[in-house]
């Protein structure tokens, strides 16, 4: 896995706050490890982040994954973790994965852009590559069959 760059201080999406590489850092961390559980990285064609949103003591994260099922087809999932960052119970947050369709993969990007248009977000989600969440000591799922 390669170093994270640390990016110069922006406005987006930490008021005063360096960002990390976009999907790098303790929320995605959390979101790959539970992917892991019931996916091989391998199977792995997409993985898209938004950026993440801290509030009140929270952060949110959400991401966008899509996994070969057959020839050009996709299961499309969304990941999401809220995690806190301040408080007695800094660090302690939850991660929630579901399976939202099948597509086409060439419509998949299609439809991130509508929904970040229809959110009024700025920015795109990013994709990012899955080797950044998953090395090759993670290739099996570990879920008992």
């Amino acid at each position: 896995m390669q170093n994270p760059v640390i990016a110069e201080k922006s406005s987006k999406p930490f008021i005063g706050q360096q960002v990390a590489t976009p999907g790098f850092g303790r929320g995605w961390m959390r979101v790959a490890k539970e992917l892991s559980t019931s996916m091989s990285w391998r199977d792995i064609a997409h993985i898209w982040v938004f950026p993440p949103i801290r509030t009140d003591g929270r952060e949110w994260g959400t991401a966008v994954i899509a996994r070969n099922i057959e020839e050009n087809r996709v299961a499309v999932s969304t990941a999401r973790y809220m995690v806190l960052t301040r408080g007695k119970k800094r660090g302690h947050g939850k991660v929630e994965i579901e399976q939202v369709g099948e597509s086409p993969e060439d419509v998949v990007s299609d439809v991130l852009r509508g929904v970040q248009e229809r959110a009024g977000e700025a920015d795109p989600p990013i994709e990012i590559e899955p080797t950044l969440w998953f090395g090759a000591e993670d290739d099996e799922p570990t879920t008992k069959s």
